[in-house]
């Protein structure tokens, strides 16, 4: 932890291999007793100290054996190519962790949890989605293609909505449920099809989420 302030904004799309409405979310074990999860965020504003964070994209490819807080995960971070070398540099800082309170972030906290952390990537995001509509789109060229989707009801096909509201989480303040369909490629591929995806809107700090 250091002195430094910082602060995100925007939207973000997460997606794991859980059922819908995913057990962690309840501090309960995962479904199939192991995690794997793509998600990427969209910084509408933001900075660390001095630098801007506005426009930039990050993501992130992860999986563990057993449940999260077990530990022996692995990560890829994913930042996006159009960061200058001191954006790329602030966002690997937010990301692991760094300059964080202890707990305040689920960036912090997963990091405590990575046995492995490959070497970033420093690639294009193409990324759309719409919180409310929770749908979304994600293309990492030669590392991620993803998908989510709103949960239908099997009975009449219509739309299905539901919420998350966690006034203490360390990731969203409130967030949509959904479904997702992720493929990764590299050095951590993943199939994900059908299971468990939140859209949020996001805003956090070094000291944690603005609730």
């Amino acid at each position: 932890m250091t002195d430094v302030k910082w602060t995100i904004k925007g939207r973000e799309f997460i997606h794991c291999n859980c059922a819908y409405g995913c057990p962690c979310q309840f501090n309960a074990l995962p479904t199939h007793g192991h995690c794997s999860a793509v998600g990427v965020i969209e910084i509408e504003e933001g900075h660390h100290g001095d630098i801007r964070l506005d426009g930039l994209r990050c993501g992130m490819i992860v999986a563990w054996p057993g449940a999260i807080h077990e530990g022996r995960g692995e990560v890829v971070p994913i930042v996006d190519e159009r960061a200058s070398d001191a954006q790329r540099e602030a966002l690997l800082r937010i990301m692991s962790g760094q300059d964080t309170e202890p707990g305040a972030t689920f960036f912090q906290v997963f990091s405590t949890t990575f046995e492995t952390f490959h070497d970033p990537v420093f690639a294009p995001i193409g990324f759309e989605v719409d919180v409310e509509k929770r749908t979304a789109r994600v293309s990492v060229p030669g590392w991620m293609e993803a998908r989510g989707e709103p949960i239908v009801n099997p009975v009449t096909g219509h739309e299905h909505r539901a919420r998350i509201n966690l006034p203490d989480g360390f990731e969203y303040d409130t967030c949509e449920m959904g479904r997702g369909w992720a493929d990764t490629t590299g050095v951590l591929p993943l199939s994900l099809a059908d299971s468990h995806a939140h859209f949020a809107r996001i805003h956090m700090t070094e000291r944690g989420v603005v609730h």
